[in-house]
Protein backbone atom coordinates (compact mmCIF):
# COMPACT_ATOMS: atom_id res chain seq x y z
CA UNK A 1 0.00 0.00 0.00
CA UNK A 2 1.28 3.43 -0.86
CA UNK A 3 -0.07 6.60 0.67
CA UNK A 4 1.62 9.98 1.02
CA UNK A 5 4.17 9.62 3.74
CA UNK A 6 4.33 5.82 3.44
CA UNK A 7 7.32 3.85 2.28
CA UNK A 8 7.47 1.81 -0.91
CA UNK A 9 5.46 -1.38 -0.25
CA UNK A 10 7.33 -4.47 0.86
CA UNK A 11 5.91 -6.46 -2.05
CA UNK A 12 8.25 -4.68 -4.48
CA UNK A 13 11.20 -6.86 -5.44
CA UNK A 14 14.34 -5.09 -4.25
CA UNK A 15 17.98 -5.89 -4.81
CA UNK A 16 21.15 -4.18 -3.64
CA UNK A 17 22.52 -1.51 -5.94
CA UNK A 18 26.09 -0.32 -6.18
CA UNK A 19 25.63 2.79 -4.05
CA UNK A 20 25.01 2.59 -0.31
CA UNK A 21 21.53 3.39 0.87
CA UNK A 22 19.98 2.76 -2.52
CA UNK A 23 17.84 -0.09 -3.79
CA UNK A 24 16.65 -1.12 -7.19
CA UNK A 25 13.22 -2.38 -8.23
CA UNK A 26 13.98 -5.33 -10.51
CA UNK A 27 11.60 -6.28 -13.31
CA UNK A 28 8.85 -4.35 -11.57
CA UNK A 29 6.10 -5.23 -14.05
CA UNK A 30 6.87 -8.95 -14.07
CA UNK A 31 7.13 -9.02 -10.28
CA UNK A 32 3.60 -7.69 -9.96
CA UNK A 33 1.93 -9.54 -12.80
CA UNK A 34 2.96 -12.99 -11.62
CA UNK A 35 0.18 -12.93 -9.00
CA UNK A 36 -2.54 -11.59 -11.31
CA UNK A 37 -5.28 -14.04 -12.38
CA UNK A 38 -4.73 -15.29 -15.92
CA UNK A 39 -7.95 -13.78 -17.22
CA UNK A 40 -6.68 -10.32 -16.28
CA UNK A 41 -3.17 -10.62 -17.70
CA UNK A 42 -4.14 -9.08 -21.03
CA UNK A 43 -4.49 -5.70 -19.32
CA UNK A 44 -6.45 -3.92 -16.61
CA UNK A 45 -8.84 -2.44 -19.18
CA UNK A 46 -11.07 -5.41 -18.36
CA UNK A 47 -10.01 -5.52 -14.72
CA UNK A 48 -12.83 -6.94 -12.60
CA UNK A 49 -12.25 -6.19 -8.89
CA UNK A 50 -12.37 -9.26 -6.66
CA UNK A 51 -14.33 -8.99 -3.43
CA UNK A 52 -12.94 -10.21 -0.15
CA UNK A 53 -14.80 -12.70 2.01
CA UNK A 54 -18.09 -11.66 3.59
CA UNK A 55 -17.89 -9.30 6.53
CA UNK A 56 -20.61 -9.02 9.15
CA UNK A 57 -22.49 -5.73 9.03
CA UNK A 58 -23.48 -5.52 12.68
CA UNK A 59 -21.41 -7.95 14.71
CA UNK A 60 -17.96 -6.48 14.03
CA UNK A 61 -16.51 -4.51 16.91
CA UNK A 62 -13.60 -2.13 17.26
CA UNK A 63 -12.28 0.87 19.12
CA UNK A 64 -11.06 2.51 15.88
CA UNK A 65 -13.71 5.23 15.87
CA UNK A 66 -13.29 7.87 18.52
CA UNK A 67 -15.96 10.46 19.09
CA UNK A 68 -14.17 13.75 18.72
CA UNK A 69 -15.32 17.31 18.51
CA UNK A 70 -15.58 17.57 14.75
CA UNK A 71 -17.26 20.36 12.84
CA UNK A 72 -18.98 19.52 9.55
CA UNK A 73 -20.53 21.54 6.75
CA UNK A 74 -24.06 20.76 5.58
CA UNK A 75 -26.23 21.90 2.70
CA UNK A 76 -29.09 23.83 4.32
CA UNK A 77 -30.06 26.10 1.43
CA UNK A 78 -33.00 24.85 -0.71
CA UNK A 79 -31.68 26.96 -3.60
CA UNK A 80 -28.27 25.27 -3.46
CA UNK A 81 -29.90 21.84 -3.13
CA UNK A 82 -31.96 22.42 -6.27
CA UNK A 83 -28.86 23.60 -8.14
CA UNK A 84 -26.96 20.47 -7.12
CA UNK A 85 -29.83 18.22 -8.19
CA UNK A 86 -29.89 19.79 -11.66
CA UNK A 87 -26.15 19.21 -12.02
CA UNK A 88 -26.34 15.65 -10.75
CA UNK A 89 -29.31 14.75 -12.91
CA UNK A 90 -27.49 15.26 -16.21
CA UNK A 91 -28.51 12.47 -18.60
CA UNK A 92 -29.23 9.96 -15.86
CA UNK A 93 -32.25 7.75 -16.00
CA UNK A 94 -35.04 8.17 -13.48
CA UNK A 95 -34.45 6.22 -10.31
CA UNK A 96 -30.65 6.33 -10.39
CA UNK A 97 -28.99 5.52 -7.08
CA UNK A 98 -27.34 8.43 -5.24
CA UNK A 99 -25.08 7.81 -2.26
CA UNK A 100 -25.27 10.96 -0.11
CA UNK A 101 -22.51 11.47 2.44
CA UNK A 102 -23.48 13.14 5.72
CA UNK A 103 -26.85 14.62 4.64
CA UNK A 104 -27.39 16.17 8.07
CA UNK A 105 -30.71 18.05 8.15
CA UNK A 106 -31.71 16.38 4.87
CA UNK A 107 -32.26 19.46 2.69
CA UNK A 108 -30.40 17.95 -0.27
CA UNK A 109 -31.92 14.54 0.48
CA UNK A 110 -35.43 15.90 0.00
CA UNK A 111 -34.47 17.63 -3.24
CA UNK A 112 -32.94 14.42 -4.60
CA UNK A 113 -36.03 12.41 -3.70
CA UNK A 114 -38.29 14.98 -5.33
CA UNK A 115 -36.28 14.56 -8.54
CA UNK A 116 -37.10 10.84 -8.56
CA UNK A 117 -33.73 9.54 -7.41
CA UNK A 118 -33.19 6.66 -5.03
CA UNK A 119 -30.95 7.76 -2.15
CA UNK A 120 -28.72 5.97 0.32
CA UNK A 121 -28.02 8.45 3.13
CA UNK A 122 -24.77 7.71 4.96
CA UNK A 123 -24.99 9.78 8.13
CA UNK A 124 -22.24 9.74 10.75
CA UNK A 125 -24.08 11.81 13.37
CA UNK A 126 -26.80 9.97 15.29
CA UNK A 127 -28.59 13.27 15.98
CA UNK A 128 -29.81 13.49 12.38
CA UNK A 129 -30.75 9.84 11.85
CA UNK A 130 -34.31 9.82 13.36
CA UNK A 131 -35.48 12.64 11.08
CA UNK A 132 -33.89 11.02 8.04
CA UNK A 133 -35.53 7.69 8.82
CA UNK A 134 -38.86 9.44 9.24
CA UNK A 135 -38.37 10.95 5.77
CA UNK A 136 -37.54 7.48 4.43
CA UNK A 137 -40.81 6.08 5.76
CA UNK A 138 -42.71 8.55 3.59
CA UNK A 139 -41.08 7.83 0.21
CA UNK A 140 -41.94 4.16 -0.39
CA UNK A 141 -38.47 2.70 0.12
CA UNK A 142 -36.55 5.18 -2.05
CA UNK A 143 -34.44 6.31 0.92
CA UNK A 144 -32.14 4.01 2.90
CA UNK A 145 -30.50 5.52 6.00
CA UNK A 146 -27.27 3.99 7.32
CA UNK A 147 -25.16 5.02 10.28
CA UNK A 148 -21.88 5.35 8.40
CA UNK A 149 -19.10 7.82 7.67
CA UNK A 150 -18.24 7.54 3.97
CA UNK A 151 -14.97 9.44 4.39
CA UNK A 152 -13.79 6.90 6.97
CA UNK A 153 -14.55 3.81 4.90
CA UNK A 154 -11.83 1.15 4.96
CA UNK A 155 -9.56 2.59 7.66
CA UNK A 156 -5.85 1.80 7.32
CA UNK A 157 -5.69 0.62 10.92
CA UNK A 158 -5.71 -3.11 11.59
CA UNK A 159 -8.64 -4.88 13.20
CA UNK A 160 -12.38 -5.06 12.74
CA UNK A 161 -14.56 -1.97 12.61
CA UNK A 162 -17.93 -0.84 13.88
CA UNK A 163 -20.29 1.88 12.52
CA UNK A 164 -20.03 4.69 11.75
CA UNK A 165 -16.64 3.41 10.56
CA UNK A 166 -16.99 0.38 8.31
CA UNK A 167 -15.52 -1.28 5.24
CA UNK A 168 -16.81 -0.90 1.71
CA UNK A 169 -17.50 -4.65 1.70
CA UNK A 170 -19.79 -4.25 4.69
CA UNK A 171 -21.60 -1.33 3.08
CA UNK A 172 -22.09 -2.68 -0.44
CA UNK A 173 -22.93 -6.20 0.66
CA UNK A 174 -25.61 -4.74 2.93
CA UNK A 175 -26.96 -2.78 -0.06
CA UNK A 176 -26.82 -5.90 -2.25
CA UNK A 177 -24.49 -4.27 -4.80
CA UNK A 178 -21.96 -6.30 -6.77
CA UNK A 179 -18.67 -5.26 -8.38
CA UNK A 180 -18.75 -4.04 -11.98
CA UNK A 181 -15.90 -4.35 -14.53
CA UNK A 182 -13.92 -1.12 -14.71
CA UNK A 183 -14.77 -0.35 -18.34
CA UNK A 184 -18.52 -0.64 -17.70
CA UNK A 185 -18.64 2.03 -15.05
CA UNK A 186 -20.75 1.89 -11.92
CA UNK A 187 -24.46 2.77 -11.62
CA UNK A 188 -23.98 5.01 -8.61
CA UNK A 189 -23.12 8.63 -7.91
CA UNK A 190 -21.57 9.81 -4.64
CA UNK A 191 -22.29 13.31 -3.38
CA UNK A 192 -20.94 15.04 -0.30
CA UNK A 193 -18.74 17.70 1.29
CA UNK A 194 -15.14 16.89 2.21
CA UNK A 195 -14.40 17.05 5.95
CA UNK A 196 -13.23 20.50 7.04
CA UNK A 197 -10.16 19.50 9.05
CA UNK A 198 -8.97 16.54 6.98
CA UNK A 199 -9.77 17.75 3.48
CA UNK A 200 -6.33 17.25 1.95
CA UNK A 201 -5.73 13.87 3.59
CA UNK A 202 -9.13 12.74 2.36
CA UNK A 203 -8.24 13.73 -1.20
CA UNK A 204 -5.04 11.68 -0.95
CA UNK A 205 -7.00 8.70 0.37
CA UNK A 206 -9.48 8.96 -2.52
CA UNK A 207 -6.62 8.95 -5.03
CA UNK A 208 -4.91 6.03 -3.33
CA UNK A 209 -8.14 4.05 -3.36
CA UNK A 210 -8.74 4.89 -7.01
CA UNK A 211 -5.28 3.92 -8.26
CA UNK A 212 -5.25 0.73 -6.19
CA UNK A 213 -8.85 -0.21 -7.12
CA UNK A 214 -9.65 -0.51 -3.43
CA UNK A 215 -12.48 0.69 -1.17
CA UNK A 216 -15.44 1.93 -3.28
CA UNK A 217 -13.37 1.60 -6.47
CA UNK A 218 -13.13 -2.14 -5.88
CA UNK A 219 -16.75 -2.16 -7.02
CA UNK A 220 -16.24 -0.06 -10.17
CA UNK A 221 -15.74 3.45 -11.53
CA UNK A 222 -17.78 5.36 -8.97
CA UNK A 223 -18.34 9.04 -9.81
CA UNK A 224 -17.69 11.43 -6.93
CA UNK A 225 -19.40 14.83 -6.72
CA UNK A 226 -17.83 16.74 -3.86
CA UNK A 227 -17.65 20.21 -2.40
CA UNK A 228 -14.03 21.09 -1.60
CA UNK A 229 -12.37 24.37 -0.69
CA UNK A 230 -11.49 26.63 -3.61
CA UNK A 231 -7.85 26.46 -2.50
CA UNK A 232 -7.66 22.68 -2.86
CA UNK A 233 -9.69 22.79 -6.07
CA UNK A 234 -7.18 25.15 -7.66
CA UNK A 235 -4.33 22.84 -6.67
CA UNK A 236 -6.13 19.78 -7.98
CA UNK A 237 -6.73 21.39 -11.39
CA UNK A 238 -3.36 23.19 -11.64
CA UNK A 239 -0.84 22.69 -14.46
CA UNK A 240 2.45 24.30 -15.61
CA UNK A 241 0.54 27.48 -16.44
CA UNK A 242 -0.13 27.89 -12.70
CA UNK A 243 3.26 26.79 -11.32
CA UNK A 244 2.68 28.07 -7.80
CA UNK A 245 -0.20 25.62 -7.32
CA UNK A 246 1.04 22.71 -9.44
CA UNK A 247 2.06 19.61 -7.46
CA UNK A 248 2.00 15.82 -7.43
CA UNK A 249 -1.64 15.87 -6.28
CA UNK A 250 -2.51 17.80 -9.46
CA UNK A 251 -0.87 15.21 -11.70
CA UNK A 252 -2.38 12.21 -9.94
CA UNK A 253 -5.87 13.70 -9.94
CA UNK A 254 -5.84 14.66 -13.61
CA UNK A 255 -4.33 11.38 -14.81
CA UNK A 256 -6.92 9.37 -12.89
CA UNK A 257 -10.07 11.42 -13.45
CA UNK A 258 -11.94 13.79 -15.62
CA UNK A 259 -12.28 16.78 -13.28
CA UNK A 260 -15.14 19.18 -13.85
CA UNK A 261 -15.86 22.23 -11.68
CA UNK A 262 -19.66 22.36 -11.64
CA UNK A 263 -20.11 25.52 -9.57
CA UNK A 264 -18.56 27.72 -6.88
CA UNK A 265 -20.44 28.69 -3.73
CA UNK A 266 -19.58 31.04 -0.85
CA UNK A 267 -19.20 29.33 2.52
CA UNK A 268 -22.25 31.30 3.69
CA UNK A 269 -24.35 28.87 1.61
CA UNK A 270 -23.56 26.15 4.17
CA UNK A 271 -24.21 25.74 7.86
CA UNK A 272 -21.69 24.32 10.28
CA UNK A 273 -22.73 21.79 12.90
CA UNK A 274 -20.77 20.30 15.79
CA UNK A 275 -20.58 16.58 16.42
CA UNK A 276 -23.70 16.80 18.61
CA UNK A 277 -25.72 18.26 15.75
CA UNK A 278 -25.70 21.77 17.16
CA UNK A 279 -25.49 24.77 14.85
CA UNK A 280 -22.13 26.45 15.25
CA UNK A 281 -22.01 30.14 15.95
CA UNK A 282 -20.82 32.46 13.21
CA UNK A 283 -18.03 33.97 15.32
CA UNK A 284 -16.20 30.64 15.40
CA UNK A 285 -16.10 30.28 11.64
CA UNK A 286 -13.70 33.03 10.59
CA UNK A 287 -10.91 30.71 9.40
CA UNK A 288 -13.39 28.72 7.31
CA UNK A 289 -14.80 31.63 5.32
CA UNK A 290 -13.80 30.82 1.77
CA UNK A 291 -15.54 29.68 -1.38
CA UNK A 292 -16.27 26.01 -1.95
CA UNK A 293 -16.18 24.38 -5.37
CA UNK A 294 -18.55 21.58 -6.39
CA UNK A 295 -16.39 19.24 -8.46
CA UNK A 296 -17.13 16.06 -10.35
CA UNK A 297 -14.45 13.34 -10.34
CA UNK A 298 -15.10 10.74 -13.04
CA UNK A 299 -12.44 7.98 -13.20
CA UNK A 300 -11.09 7.52 -16.71
CA UNK A 301 -12.38 4.42 -18.45
CA UNK A 302 -8.95 3.69 -19.96
CA UNK A 303 -6.88 4.47 -16.85
CA UNK A 304 -5.61 0.89 -16.64
CA UNK A 305 -5.52 0.05 -20.34
CA UNK A 306 -1.78 0.74 -20.64
CA UNK A 307 1.31 0.34 -18.48
CA UNK A 308 -0.15 1.86 -15.31
CA UNK A 309 -2.01 -0.73 -13.22
CA UNK A 310 -3.27 -1.17 -9.64
CA UNK A 311 -0.15 -3.30 -9.15
CA UNK A 312 2.50 -0.68 -9.98
CA UNK A 313 0.75 2.61 -9.19
CA UNK A 314 2.86 2.97 -6.02
CA UNK A 315 6.00 3.49 -8.12
CA UNK A 316 4.16 6.21 -10.06
CA UNK A 317 3.27 7.92 -6.76
CA UNK A 318 6.88 7.69 -5.61
CA UNK A 319 8.22 9.07 -8.90
CA UNK A 320 5.96 12.12 -8.67
CA UNK A 321 6.64 12.84 -5.03
CA UNK A 322 10.38 12.69 -5.60
CA UNK A 323 10.21 14.93 -8.68
CA UNK A 324 8.12 17.60 -6.95
CA UNK A 325 10.44 17.75 -3.95
CA UNK A 326 12.60 19.94 -6.21
CA UNK A 327 9.96 21.27 -8.53
CA UNK A 328 12.12 23.93 -10.20
CA UNK A 329 15.03 21.60 -10.94
CA UNK A 330 15.72 20.20 -14.38
CA UNK A 331 14.17 16.81 -15.01
CA UNK A 332 17.50 15.46 -16.27
CA UNK A 333 18.95 16.10 -12.80
CA UNK A 334 16.16 14.06 -11.19
CA UNK A 335 16.31 11.06 -13.49
CA UNK A 336 19.55 9.49 -12.13
CA UNK A 337 17.87 9.22 -8.70
CA UNK A 338 14.80 7.59 -10.24
CA UNK A 339 16.28 5.09 -12.68
CA UNK A 340 19.66 3.70 -13.80
CA UNK A 341 18.51 4.04 -17.41
CA UNK A 342 20.41 6.76 -19.30
CA UNK A 343 18.69 10.11 -18.63
CA UNK A 344 19.39 11.52 -22.09
CA UNK A 345 17.86 8.43 -23.67
CA UNK A 346 14.73 8.79 -21.53
CA UNK A 347 14.32 12.44 -22.51
CA UNK A 348 14.59 11.53 -26.18
CA UNK A 349 11.95 8.85 -25.73
CA UNK A 350 9.47 11.30 -24.18
CA UNK A 351 10.51 14.02 -26.66
CA UNK A 352 11.63 16.56 -24.09
CA UNK A 353 14.57 18.98 -24.20
CA UNK A 354 17.41 18.43 -21.75
CA UNK A 355 16.61 21.77 -20.06
CA UNK A 356 12.98 20.92 -19.30
CA UNK A 357 12.10 21.47 -15.63
CA UNK A 358 9.79 19.39 -13.47
CA UNK A 359 7.38 22.31 -13.25
CA UNK A 360 7.19 22.43 -17.08
CA UNK A 361 5.88 18.86 -17.36
CA UNK A 362 2.13 18.37 -17.90
CA UNK A 363 0.34 15.40 -16.28
CA UNK A 364 0.39 13.42 -19.52
CA UNK A 365 4.16 14.05 -19.76
CA UNK A 366 4.70 12.45 -16.35
CA UNK A 367 2.58 9.49 -17.40
CA UNK A 368 4.68 9.12 -20.55
CA UNK A 369 7.85 9.31 -18.44
CA UNK A 370 6.59 6.55 -16.15
CA UNK A 371 5.59 4.35 -19.09
CA UNK A 372 8.94 4.87 -20.82
CA UNK A 373 10.92 3.72 -17.79
CA UNK A 374 8.49 0.94 -16.88
CA UNK A 375 8.52 -0.48 -20.42
CA UNK A 376 12.26 -0.21 -20.96
CA UNK A 377 13.81 -3.45 -22.26
CA UNK A 378 17.42 -2.34 -22.01
CA UNK A 379 17.85 -2.74 -18.24
CA UNK A 380 16.80 -5.40 -15.77
CA UNK A 381 16.82 -2.72 -13.08
CA UNK A 382 14.34 0.04 -13.93
CA UNK A 383 13.68 2.02 -10.75
CA UNK A 384 15.85 3.25 -7.91
CA UNK A 385 14.65 3.92 -4.41
CA UNK A 386 16.67 5.93 -1.92
CA UNK A 387 16.21 4.92 1.70
CA UNK A 388 16.32 8.54 2.82
CA UNK A 389 12.97 9.03 1.10
CA UNK A 390 11.35 7.02 3.90
CA UNK A 391 12.11 9.79 6.35
CA UNK A 392 11.65 12.64 3.89
CA UNK A 393 8.14 11.60 2.86
CA UNK A 394 6.92 10.63 6.33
Amino acid sequence: MWVPGARIPSRLTLSAFTRAGRSCVVNSVAARWKDVPAENCRGLYDFHPQLESDVGFVKASSRLYKSRSETKRYVTSPRLAETMVRMLRGKRKAGQLILECNPGPGVLTRALLESGARVVALESEKTFIPELKSLGDSVNGRLEVIYCDFFKLDPRSHGTVTPPVMTSDMLFQYLGMKAHPWKKGFPLKVVGILPVKTERNTLWKILHDLYSCSSVYKFGRAELNLFISEKECRKLTANPQTPGLYQSLSVLGQIACGIKVLCTEPSSSFDMYTIKGQLERQRHRGSLEQNLCFIQLTPHRNLFSGTLTPFNYDVFFHMLRQCFMKRNAKLIDHLPSLSPIDAVHILKQIKKHKDVRVIDMYPEDFQRLFETIECSKDDTCKWLYDEFMEDTLS
